[in-house]
C-alpha cells in the first residue's frame, strides 16, 4: 500500500484524525482490500486492516459499522474503479479494432496496477457458490452486465462492419477477462512452472504484448484489411 507522508518530517503520517475523512477511508479500503484478498472475510482480521491503514479501530468503525459493510466497500471501491477505466476506453470514438483494444489494454493496466483484485473477486464468487455473499448481485448488476453489455455491443458492431469474425461474445468477453485475471492470479504456480517471476515489469509487459496479439488474432478477420487496401486508389 501507498504510505501518505507528512510533509513536516518526511516519515509515515498516521491516518487516525476524523479531520481526514477521504484520506482516512482510502487508506483503510486500500488495506481492506490486501487483507480480504489474502484471508477472505472470515478470516481478515479488522486490527490487521487498522494497523496497516495507519488508523485506530474505532476510526475504522466510525467509517465502516462492522466487517461485512467494510468488505462490500472495498468490493465497490475495486470494481467502481475498473468500470470507470475501462470504460473511458469504451466510451472513445475509436473504430471498432482500435477500441477492443484499448478495452483489453485497459483492463489489463488495472489488474497490472491492483494485483489482489483478482484474488478478492475469486474469493467473493465462492462465496456466492455457497450462498453466503451479499454483494454479488450489486457488484454484478453495477459493474459486470454493463462492461459486458458494452463490449458485447462493440464485438457485434465489428462483426456487422466485417472486421471482427464472426464470434459469440458470450463466450469471447470471458475468455478475454480470463486470459488478463488468470495470469496474476496464477503467478505463484506459474513461478515454480517456467522457473522466473511473471510478475517483474518486464514479464508484465510481454504479458500484455501477448494477450493483445492473441486476442487480435482470434478476433480481426485477416482478410479485412486486404480488401480494405485493395480499395483503395
Amino acid at each position: 500500500m501507498a504510505k501518505l507522508f507528512n510533509p513536516r518530517n518526511g516519515l509515515p503520517r498516521r491516518m487516525g484524525s476524523r479531520g481526514q475523512p477521504k484520506e482516512s477511508r482510502a487508506a483503510i479500503l486500500q488495506a481492506a482490500a490486501k487483507e480480504f484478498a489474502e484471508h477472505g472475510i472470515a478470516g481478515a482480521r479488522t486490527d490487521a486492516i487498522a494497523r496497516e491503514a495507519r488508523v485506530n479501530k474505532a476510526l475504522l468503525y466510525y467509517y465502516f459499522k462492522d466487517k461485512e459493510t467494510l468488505y462490500g466497500a472495498v468490493l465497490d471501491n475495486a470494481f467502481s474503479g475498473l468500470k470507470t477505466t475501462v470504460f473511458r476506453a469504451l466510451d472513445s470514438n475509436l473504430p471498432p479494432r482500435e477500441k477492443i483494444m484499448a478495452y483489453a489494454g485497459a483492463y489489463f493496466d488495472f489488474i497490472a496496477s491492483n494485483q489482489m483484485y483478482p484474488r478478492l473477486m475469486q474469493r467473493e464468487m465462492m462465496r456466492a457458490r455457497e450462498g453466503k455473499s451479499q454483494h454479488i448481485d450489486k457488484v454484478i448488476k453495477t459493474y459486470f452486465q454493463p462492461i459486458f453489455a458494452r463490449v458485447s455491443e462493440l464485438m457485434r458492431k465489428g462483426i456487422a462492419d466485417g472486421e471482427f469474425r464472426p464470434v459469440n461474445p458470450v463466450h469471447f468477453v470471458p475468455s478475454m477477462v480470463a486470459m488478463i485475471v488468470f495470469y496474476f492470479s496464477s503467478a505463484p504456480m506459474m513461478q515454480k512452472i517456467v522457473g522466473f517471476n511473471p510478475l517483474t515489469r518486464e514479464r508484465i509487459a510481454e504479458r500484455r504484448a501477448a494477450v493483445l496479439d492473441f486476442i487480435s488474432a482470434a478476433l480481426f478477420r485477416p482478410d479485412h484489411n486486404a480488401a480494405t487496401q485493395g480499395a483503395r486508389p
